[in-house]
């Protein structure tokens, strides 16, 4: 199921990932999906093998290029090394890959959880494939990213007791992008950082997770098809 891939960037390398396809043979609306800080690991192989049984086309960048972890102080230094503009050229150049498979549709959106969900904030701001960005409890730096050049509607996922993903950070990027006539939508659940991990039992919140799935599905199909 999980395809190890490696698509050009525009620096002139080429960047590594995993493709998960839906079954059949017809085209599919795509998804870039982007990982959380503990790299390409099971937990974001998981969420990719469920986008593709919604049937979604899923390339997932690896933006470690390799490395993963378990342990959260290796994760925060993977996190902190990570060469931002680099990866935004992989995960644009992973939308591009996407938009040109043989199994696509044509139309890409993006997923993306804790540093995948301000990855994505980020992406929508330079990346112009995307048609629909949907963050989980992330957001990327308003006073480095140009939030006026989003074009792609957002659906944002965020908890009401997450400490680094402040909802209150993300309802003052929505009021902003409102003022402006773009689109994003924002949902706060009563829940902590990263209640969408299933793995993660000391965090998981199902009930919180399972709507938050079932509205970002429901907005990829009506983005992508």
């Amino acid at each position: 199921m999980y395809e190890p891939i490696k698509f050009p960037t525009k620096s002139g390398a080429d960047a590594p990932g995993e493709l998960v396809a839906p079954e059949g043979v017809e085209r599919a609306p795509a998804v870039v999906l982007i990982q959380e800080w503990w790299g390409l690991n099971g937990q974001i192989r998981h969420v990719a093998a469920r986008l593709a049984k919604e049937g979604f086309l899923v390339a997932i960048p690896d933006l470690y290029h390799g490395r993963w972890t378990v342990d959260p102080a290796e994760a925060q230094k993977l996190m902190e090394g990570l060469d931002w503009p680099r990866a935004l050229d992989e995960i644009g150049s992973a939308a591009a890959f996407l938009k040109q498979h043989p199994r696509s549709n044509g139309h890409v959106g993006v997923v993306g959880f804790c540093l995948g969900g301000a990855l994505s904030f980020a992406s929508a701001t330079v990346v112009p494939e995307l048609e629909a960005v949907v963050p989980f409890y992330g957001l990327a730096p308003s006073d480095k990213f140009d939030y006026a050049k989003v074009k792609a509607p957002i659906l944002a996922h965020f908890a009401s007791k997450d400490e680094w993903a402040k909802a209150d950070a993300a309802r003052a990027v929505m009021e902003q992008m409102h003022s402006r006539g773009q689109t994003m939508e924002l949902h706060v659940y009563e829940a902590g950082h990263a209640f969408a991990h299933e793995s993660r039992k000391d965090v998981y919140v199902p009930e919180a997770a399972a709507l938050a799935w079932s509205r970002t599905i429901a907005f990829l199909h009506r983005h992508l098809g």
